[in-house]
């Protein structure tokens, strides 16, 4: 998207001028501001009914000047408005947008701001908001004769440095471009995006970026002998693909963070089969691959101080007479054997072997993501991504990039009786599905039985990876839950404190 930065009383193209309204403005200069560009209109509309109240829209044609609409965004108390709340306004501006086939818009940036929230957090806000809540699906239908309208470019008015501004405009473009991507890979179908395809798409991106990158097929996967992954692939006509990118931001790329994501997809639960209302979009169980390879065009783009490898372990997880059953078992890369005990407990497995593939590869620390369990909708609802960890400090700092990003993220304990009830098994080293209590706890311990003393973050995402409805930063369907938190951390990880 096309960003410009222009003085508040510059000649601007746009076609509609976005303006927070505060029911106590304490910007007197940008009240001013405004009441002079709307030759004194500005306190007879907001007379005539303009709402306050926060994310309240109203269009006012402005009948004279450059800019012939205009958009208020009701903002509540200018005092009180966090950064969150900002990101969800402008989400809910760019529907608007998207439904007036607005094409470009400008900003008044001081209206949005406040002490806490300064010029150039408004244009990141805005640029990530407003693409975000823009999103629209291109579906597979062919009777659709409706034109796509998209925003193509933000224009900021403000007496605030340019370049500055630019860069954090810039900013908040990438993450969102990065989440919308993220969001069409989760709502694929799963007999579009099968694991090849994804693999081509991580080439794709990989090219653009320079990463350096390995796709395995499955004689490699044999070769280093994933046996968990290929159990998961048994009952496929799919091949498997091993996914590994590297963001080198040293010559000597020693000890990277890795990025590890689930991308299985579609999941029939195997034999262990998901009920008729359950398998429904399964197609979405490779979010966290999706929320990985979001991450990594991010840091593409951006190019934090931290090497990264990303590690994805992708396949469907399919019913047929050859597929994997309950009571086999099976043994995994790093040599631990596994009894399976529950065939819809996939996910652990194919992540156990891209964990123990990325500690091979060096990495220093972990963050696995995956829509791993129904169990985390349990426990903590739909809005919140559930988290364990083996280092709380290492953890500390996610968490605080997650508050950032408006991602809520709750940890859950993972205690020596729940990696006891994982180890029990009288045929071998573990089980993958002690019981349903706690079973977003088992499922994430599990893969911590692979990461050892490696500090390690697990992010249970099957509740924010999709949304049943439409909300402020976007439709249902696919989220990009995690993207702009992941990306965020590891530019967090590369700064020398």
């Amino acid at each position: 998207m096309e960003i410009n930065v222009l003085k508040p009383t510059e000649q601007n193209e746009a076609e509609i001028l976005i303006v927070g309204l505060s029911r106590h403005p304490d910007n007197a200069d940008g009240w001013k501001g405004l009441e002079k560009r709307f030759d004194g209109r500005l306190a007879d509309w907001i007379k005539g009914g303009l709402s306050f109240d926060l994310n309240s829209l109203s269009i006012y044609p402005t009948l004279k000047g450059d800019i012939p609409r205009v958009l208020f965004v009701g903002i509540g108390d200018r005092k009180k408005l966090t950064e969150d709340e900002l990101r969800r306004s402008f989400g809910i501006a760019g529907k608007q947008l998207v439904k007036e086939k607005i094409r470009h818009a400008a900003i008044y940036t001081a209206s949005f701001e406040n002490g806490e929230v300064n010029g150039e957090q408004v244009a990141h806000l805005a640029a990530e908001g407003i693409q975000m809540g823009a999103y629209r699906f291109a579906d597979y239908k062919t009777n659709s004769n409706e034109v796509d309208h998209r925003v193509e470019s933000l224009s900021f008015l403000t007496e605030q440095p340019a370049d500055a501004i630019r860069q954090a405009a810039f900013v908040g473009t990438v993450h969102a471009e990065a989440v919308n991507e993220a969001r069409t890979l989760v709502n694929m179908p799963a007999n579009i995006l099968t694991p090849t395809a994804m693999a081509e798409y991580a080439q794709e991106l990989s090219e653009a970026y320079g990463f350096e990158t390995d796709i395995l097929g499955r004689s490699e996967i044999e070769e280093l002998g994933m046996g968990a992954l290929l159990a998961v692939n048994q009952g496929s006509v799919e091949e498997p693909r091993l996914i590994v990118m590297k963001y080198k931001a040293t010559d000597s790329f020693e000890a990277p963070l890795a990025l590890v994501g689930k991308g299985i997809t579609f999941d029939t639960g195997g034999y262990s089969l998901k009920p008729k209302d359950g398998i429904v979009g399964m197609k979405g169980d490779m979010g966290g691959a999706a929320a990985v390879l979001g991450a990594m065009r991010v840091i593409g783009e951006l190019k934090p101080d931290k090497d990264v490898v990303a590690v994805i372990a992708s396949t469907d997880n399919m019913v047929s007479g050859n597929a994997f059953k309950p009571d086999d078992v099976i043994t995994s890369m790093s040599g631990k054997t596994i009894e399976i005990l529950n065939t819809d407990a996939e996910g652990r497995l194919v992540l156990a072997d891209a964990v123990t593939y990325a500690k091979q590869l060096g990495a220093s620390q972990v963050v696995d993501v995956a829509t791993l369990t129904g169990g985390v909708i349990v426990a903590l609802g739909k809005d919140k991504t559930g988290a364990l960890t083996n280092d709380e400090a290492f953890y500390g700092k996610l968490l605080d990039v997650s508050k950032k990003t408006g991602e809520f993220v709750w940890q859950l304990p993972l205690t020596e009786s729940d990696k006891k009830r994982l180890r029990k098994s009288d045929v071998a080293d573990l089980n993958n599905s002690p019981g349903r209590d706690g079973h977003m706890i088992f499922g994430g311990g599990f893969v911590g039985e692979f990461v050892g003393d490696t500090p390690w973050i697990h992010l249970d995402i099957a509740g924010t990876s999709h949304a049943d409805a439409a909300h402020d930063l976007g439709p249902a369907g696919g989220t990009g839950a995690m993207v702009r938190t992941l990306a965020s951390f590891v530019e967090k990880l590369g700064n020398k404190e």
